[in-house]
């Protein structure tokens, strides 16, 4: 009753042949080297500002300053090296992880790899839905029709036909196409790119990579470059909304220096200083940083991310539209009951001993129903418990032979197995499916249908999936087109249990917490769903809507049904499309599950797509948003919680550069307009912005979620990244600094101060502002008491390593002459640091408020 498979490659043989052949994958763009990467520096405009200021240095005598911003030049060009270098990093980790899979044969067994190390040799399974990963010959084909329009433009699948003895390969002597070019039905081999219709098959790798009739076109799917998401553009508006503003106050600065202080060099030199201080360069590290290493974070937690904009939506997630197999339960199907027409019910435990006759009917006839080698977790699971009771009954027909198959069609859910057996021209077909397909395919009567009907529904009840199982006889050479036409007979049902994960339970009340509502669709049986849903703890389990309610709903009714209703049954497909649709209508933003064919659209039309990485289809993969390496319910929680964190920590660096920037540049204005000597050089602005890039690039992005990131509803997805309360916010943060700063030169310069003196106490206290600035925007809902507790390594690095550079540019004769200071004592660093701090306390104040207001705001609408 099996059919013997190929061995494939060992794993000796596949590693050889891997290296002498090459990875399977076309040649990748040129991506540049260190050269590239400081040209890119090299045009950035704080490059550019600082070369400027060394010049004017240089001009003016300075020798001294020039050498130090020139310097400094290098320090940049590092740091953004190794920002570079460490987001590239983890977008070429996520590379290899995303390359397309492959199930092939290695060793004797089946294994799924990245379809960039199949190698010439290898053999590979082929089901719908799956991405051909080479050219490669059909040894075995069953109902195989192929997409192959990538390569000849034409989008009618074709049929395909396993390779006779003499057919070895798809080329001609050269490498030129010979007659087995892609194009054209009944043809022996399938084409690297190509995409698996419908049926299924064994085929032989042939050649791989450039050497494919892909490769040789040319390399049509070489990268495009990526549209910028809606984040992205968001923040290049206000990024150029900030440099207009910043050019327009530099041209002023300049021409108020140079009329009232005298010196065109002088002015271009306030001018300069104020640019550096103005210019928010770190919005688009910050984004390029985030997203790409929060892609590198989520993909360790099991999911791939193939769209960055997946990032950015799911923080606002509010409906996760989720399959029950595999997802919510362990997809390990395990045989539980059997029944048989005559209404004799036993236990898969009974199978270990003598079965009753019809029984063993029941049994066998499922078997012969099932792939012989079987990848199907339900047919698995029967042919586990077959082959254990069949063989001792010597029933397990070793000497039958597959000779037709028949599909599981949308009209008809059930699918036959011919099978030849030694009696000349007589055939035994096997059937199984939906209860209600065997009752057709049976022709049952009423009475018989609904006490069939009955039992499916006493086992549902209990959780269990349940299939029907039927048989009937075939004489002559000629296979009727249907399975409606042979005379079934109706042999029994087969029960099976799907256990849950033993992490669902939690993670649904996780998403309860965080205002998520998680939708189950399956094309099981309603109470079948329903059992499995109460299992899960899914609220209003027993709220179910079939798949024949939804098809006779008004999309008013729906919409109505919407509100309430957590378990959808019976579904096909087309139908999740317009479940998506509706949620989306009604205002979610929805994340969908999917793995077939038939599910691209709807994962197209959610927000947030996701496909199953295991069980799940290359096409269901290529329209997904994210994929999970590893199918479970726990993994999608997990992903939209580091989701949250991830967009909260953009928040908060963007929170924090638009505050920090405010006393930076108004300390660089405000002595000007006051008629204070200039507290702000260029190498003051070089020190700080040594702290904001490693703190933005490096702090935040490492900060974790606060501990009530699920505890809180979903952001509304109209909710914008600089709104007027986040842009208010840092506002009285940045104004509280400046404030603080502006009070401790001026203060200082009144008591007749040396301007040297007053400067380092200044620059002190916007150093000590600027640390505290960070502590304040770790968090947008918890207080700095709070978030100190809560560990950050990478931000204990910022802070030890800026209070060092600043103790040294206070106390080091050297770096006072540099930074234009003189000495201080202990009473000003600390009427400096008590400034700072008094400017912490006003900007905790002010955002305890905003959250008070917000969080009764929701009290409200709630």
């Amino acid at each position: 009753m099996s059919r013997a498979a190929p061995a494939g490659l060992d794993a000796a043989e596949a590693a050889s042949r891997l290296a002498r052949h090459g990875p399977n994958e076309l040649a990748a763009r040129e991506r540049g080297g260190w050269l590239t990467l400081v040209a890119g520096v090299v045009r950035e405009p704080m490059f550019m500002l600082l070369i400027g200021a060394s010049a004017v240095y240089f001009l003016l005598g300075d020798l001294e300053e020039a050498i130090v911003l020139g310097a400094s030049i290098g320090v940049v060009v590092l740091i953004t090296l190794y920002q570079e270098r460490k987001s590239e990093r983890a977008l070429e980790a996520l590379r290899d992880l995303s390359s397309p899979r492959a199930l092939v044969v290695r060793d004797g067994m089946q294994v799924r790899i990245a379809g960039r190390e199949v190698v010439p040799g290898d053999i590979v399974l082929l089901r719908e839905g799956d991405r051909v990963p080479a050219d490669a010959r059909v040894l075995e084909a069953s109902d195989l029709t192929v997409d192959e329009s990538l390569l000849t433009g034409e989008s009618v699948p074709v049929r395909k036909r396993a390779a006779a003895g003499g057919e070895t390969g798809p080329f001609a002597p050269g490498g030129d196409a010979g007659p087995f070019a892609p194009g054209g039905d009944d043809l022996p081999f399938v084409f690297s790119g190509a995409l698996v219709s419908a049926g299924h098959a064994t085929v032989e790798v042939v050649s791989t990579g450039a050497r494919t009739q892909l490769g040789l076109i040319g390399g049509a799917l070489q990268g495009v470059a990526a549209a910028p998401t809606p984040l992205q553009q968001e923040t290049a508006r206000f990024v150029r909304q900030f440099a207009l503003l910043g050019a327009g106050l530099c041209a002023i600065v300049v021409l108020l220096s140079a009329l009232t202080r005298g010196g065109w060099l002088e002015g271009l030199l306030s001018g300069l200083t104020l640019a550096m201080a103005v210019l928010p360069e770190e919005f688009p590290v910050v984004l390029t940083v985030f997203l790409a290493l929060g892609a590198w974070r989520i993909s360790r937690s099991g999911v791939l991310t193939r769209h960055m904009p997946a990032i950015e939506t799911l923080g606002a997630a509010s409906v996760l539209c989720v399959d029950k197999t595999g997802t919510l339960t362990q997809n390990r199907m395990q045989l539980a009951r059997l029944a048989a027409s005559d209404g004799t019910l036993v236990t898969v435990e009974a199978a270990a001993s003598a079965l009753p006759a019809t029984v063993h009917e029941v049994l066998e006839f499922a078997a012969l129903a099932s792939e012989p080698d079987p990848f199907d977790p339900m047919d698995r699971a029967i042919r586990d418990v077959a082959d254990a009771a069949l063989e001792r009954t010597g029933q397990l027909h070793r000497d039958w032979s597959l000779v037709h198959e028949y599909s599981l069609s949308s009209d008809l859910l059930s699918h036959s197995h011919g099978w030849r057996t030694p009696d000349a021209g007589r055939f035994v077909v096997a059937a199984k499916g939906a209860p209600e397909a065997i009752a057709e395919l049976c022709r049952l009567p009423a009475a018989a249908r609904e006490a069939m009907l009955a039992q499916v529904g006493t086992l549902g009840a209990e959780g269990l999936r349940v299939l029907g199982v039927a048989g009937a006889r075939h004489e002559g050479a000629a296979w009727p087109e249907s399975q409606r036409d042979f005379h079934f007979n109706y042999l029994g049902l087969v029960a099976m249990v799907d256990p849950l994960r033993p992490t669902v339970g939690r993670a649904i009340a996780e998403c309860t917490s965080a205002g998520i509502r998680v939708v189950m669709i399956t094309g099981d049986y309603p109470v079948t769903a329903s059992a499995i849903a109460r299992a899960a703890g899914l609220p209003n389990a027993g709220d179910v809507v079939t798949g024949p309610q939804l098809a006779a709903m008004s999309d008013a009714e729906l919409a109505a049904r919407l509100q309430s209703a957590t378990v959808f049954a019976r579904m096909v497909p087309a139908q999740k499309l317009r479940l998506v649709q509706a949620l989306s209508a009604s205002g979610e933003v929805v994340a969908m599950t999917g793995d077939g064919v038939n599910d691209a659209p709807a994962l197209k039309a959610s927000q947030i797509g996701i496909a199953m990485g295991m069980r799940g289809t290359d096409v269901a993969r290529e329209a997904a948003d994210l994929v999970l390496l590893e199918d479970d319910f726990d993994s999608i929680v997990k992903t939209v919680r580091l989701g949250r964190r991830i967009y909260d920590n953009i928040e908060n660096a963007t929170g924090y550069l638009v505050a920090v920037h405010i006393p930076t540049a108004g300390m660089a204005v405000l002595p000007l307009l006051a008629g204070w000597p200039m507290m702000f050089f260029p190498v003051h602005i070089v020190f700080i912005e040594f702290v904001i890039d490693p703190a933005c690039s490096i702090a935040f992005e490492a900060e974790q979620e606060d501990d009530g990131v699920m505890r809180r509803p979903p952001r509304p997805r109209t909710r914008r990244l600089f709104d007027r309360r986040s842009l208010g916010i840092a506002a009285v943060q940045g104004l509280s600094v400046l404030a603080a700063t502006a009070g401790i030169y001026g203060g200082l310069l009144a008591l007749e101060r040396p301007t040297d003196a007053a400067r380092a106490a200044a620059f002190a206290c916007i150093v000590f502002g600027n640390l505290g600035l960070i502590l304040c925007n770790r968090s947008r809902t918890e207080s700095v008491l709070r978030t100190w507790r809560r560990p950050n390594r990478a931000m204990g690095w910022v802070f030890g390593c800026t209070l060092a550079g600043l103790a040294a540019v206070l106390t080091v004769p050297a770096m006072q002459r540099l930074f234009q200071f003189a000495p201080i004592g202990a009473t000003e660093v600390a009427a400096a640091l008590a400034a700072a701090i008094a400017a912490v306390v006003l900007s905790e104040g002010v955002k305890a408020g905003a959250v008070r207001r917000s969080r009764a705001q929701s009290r409200r609408t709630a």
